[in-house]
């Protein structure tokens, strides 16, 4: 396995005010990465309800995201799989719907604010914060 999947949150700091997470942000998409149509409907979400962003800067917003990432298709099979990733490690059916994304794309990391920084799931892929502290050097 190898490959970034990206949540949501990540990239929604892209439109944010939070000047320090849409550096790092960025700078961790400027590694590529996928995603999932799951995510780019729940951009959308965000951007017109909460950020009541127009139309136009929406659809501008999601086509950068789109032609920075690749995007992969939400599937029954994905469906399935996040049921059971679910189920197995207690994550909400909406989260365990990007985890099964990011396993079946092959990605080795989910770079997501949300979930639990470290946890690995189904021993391939681990969890990253990167809005998180830099480790203590000793």
């Amino acid at each position: 396995m190898a490959g970034r999947f990206v949540d949501t949150n990540v990239l929604l700091y892209l439109a944010s005010g939070d000047q320090r997470k849409a550096d790092l942000a960025e700078a961790a998409l400027s590694q590529g990465g996928t995603i999932s149509v799951q995510v780019l409907n729940e951009i959308a979400n965000v951007l017109r309800r909460k950020m009541q962003m127009s139309w136009s800067d929406t659809h501008v917003f999601i086509d950068m995201v789109r032609a920075l990432l690749t995007v992969e298709p939400v599937t029954t099979t994905t469906h399935q799989n996040g049921l059971v990733v679910s189920e197995r490690y207690g994550l909400s059916i909406y989260d365990a719907m990007i985890v099964a994304a990011a396993l079946l794309s092959g990605c080795d990391t989910l770079l997501s604010e949300d979930m639990q920084d470290g946890l690995v799931i189904d021993g391939g892929l681990r969890i990253v914060n990167p809005f998180g502290l830099p480790p203590k050097s000793e």
